[in-house]
């Protein structure tokens, strides 16, 4: 019996339970490439760092070996100086399928003094650091197949080069803490949070650049052409100083990137044990993170993270999901885990109350939109990141509802790439990798654990 027929076979009381294992594996079916697995089909047609990450961690469960693959594809195309590429592009789609492509960022060109690969196209910026996190998490699937292909031990040294080109390229401000020069980076591309530092940015031209997305997806629904005439510009310019670090306009401290930083940390912590290394000192620079990361983005005002503006030095007054990531970590002190639940649960976040799932900003806020992309709509990842924080920190009944609002609204909504925070009305792409990965990683949870 394959895994998927084990799944399905042992399937528990939640939405359409005997059918979700099977329709989410035909997502990931249909979106594998061979050797990756892309975002969707139409929308994202390359490979995406930190979805590969997270589709990497449901994978384990069909095929730790695909999951395993998963990962090495993407960290083969590691820069020499440790960056990992938010975008590996397959050479197979033709360049106007997506924008901005290969012939925008010139990676092996522009990105050739910072040690981009010769034999691969990228993008020059990077993605939220989960995939140490996703390691740990695919071995343990299945150490025996691990030990044997090497898997850790192979994978160990480019995840410790990628935390180190952060931690020495990155702290922009100066506190310990990572900066992202784009809001592509953070992965939340078009946030309320980065108005403020992207305001001062003078946009490029729209004749400039002809969006794909929009052949895609409902204009509604994806960030504005000014927006996007922002992006472009800081784009070009970090291409034009060859993707030097510290020159650009734009620099902020996202707690959710940072977030992610000290639980992969962690992670590479106990990947370092498990080669027979010693974890001491990557725990203890998980610590000094928590540390920096209370200590520079906590605002006990607003109840939560927020983003620092490296530039102007001051915290970023907009409360985006991003800002309860941090539930995640495992030291974080308990009177932050617990204003951390009562914001999550009270009417700025609303969940449990008048959203089901986490939604992507501030309910209250003035730029709440529930369709348009980071601006309200509730997004997969994140909802399966504040679960786990949740778990983690003994919030059972909170975890327990939000899980089942992941699973049910995954499914019903044909694991779209996000949902009205309201009513589960789905938006954006359809079979999107990410949510139907995670949807099995926590349907496997739920069925592992036991009680």
């Amino acid at each position: 019996m394959d895994r998927t027929a084990q799944l399905t076979a042992r399937a528990l009381s939640y939405a359409s339970p005997s059918a979700l294992p099977v329709r989410a594996a035909r997502v990931l079916d249909a979106n594998w490439t061979g050797a990756s697995t892309v975002p969707s089909r139409s929308l994202y047609p390359h490979q995406w760092s930190w979805d590969s990450a997270f589709i990497a961690i449901g994978l384990r469960h069909l095929s730790p070996l695909r999951a395993q693959t998963e990962l090495e594809t993407l960290l083969a195309a590691q820069w020499a100086d440790g960056r990992v590429p938010h975008i590996v592009f397959n050479p197979s789609v033709p360049l106007d399928a997506y924008f901005p492509g290969p012939d925008f960022w010139r990676s092996t060109t522009a990105g050739h003094a910072a040690g981009a690969p010769r034999t691969v196209q990228t993008s020059g910026i990077v993605q939220p650091p989960v995939h140490a996190l996703a390691a740990w998490l695919v071995h343990r699937a299945d150490p025996g197949l691990s030990h044997a292909r090497g898997f850790l031990a192979r994978l160990y040294p480019r995840l410790a080069a990628w935390h180190r080109y952060l931690l020495r390229c990155r702290d922009l401000g100066g506190g310990g803490l990572v900066s992202v020069v784009h809001p592509w980076e953070q992965g939340m591309d078009n946030s309320p949070c980065w108005d403020a530092p992207l305001a001062r940015i003078d946009p490029a031209p729209v004749r400039s650049f002809r969006r794909a997305d929009l052949d895609h997806g409902a204009p509604e629904d994806r960030p504005t052409d000014l927006d996007y005439g922002r992006y472009v510009r800081l784009a070009v310019e970090y291409r034009d100083v060859r993707y030097a670090d510290g020159h650009g306009e734009f620099a902020v401290e996202d707690p959710s990137f940072n977030a992610l930083l000290i639980a992969s940390e962690h992670a590479l912590a106990h990947i370092a044990a498990e080669l027979g290394a010693s974890a001491a000192a990557r725990h203890a620079r998980a610590e000094r993170l928590t540390s920096a990361l209370v200590e520079r983005l906590w605002s006990a005002e607003s109840g939560m993270f927020l983003c620092r503006d490296v530039s102007g030095g001051e915290l970023i007054p907009e409360r985006g999901v991003s800002g309860l990531v941090p539930l995640l970590l495992p030291t974080l002190p308990r009177e932050l885990v617990t204003v951390l639940v009562r914001t999550l649960t009270g009417p700025h976040f609303g969940l449990g109350g008048a959203t089901r799932l986490v939604p992507s900003y501030d309910l209250l806020g003035e730029a709440f939109d529930p369709h348009r992309y980071w601006r309200g709509p509730a997004w997969f990842n994140t909802g399966w990141l504040v679960e786990r924080g949740l778990r983690l920190h003994g919030e059972r009944a909170a975890a327990d509802a939000l899980g089942a609002a992941v699973l049910e609204l995954a499914e019903a909504s044909g694991f779209a790439e996000y949902v009205d925070p309201y009513t589960g009305e789905a938006c954006g792409a359809a079979g999107f990798g990410w949510t139907a990965a995670l949807a099995l990683d926590l349907h496997q949870r739920l069925l592992d654990r036991p009680g």
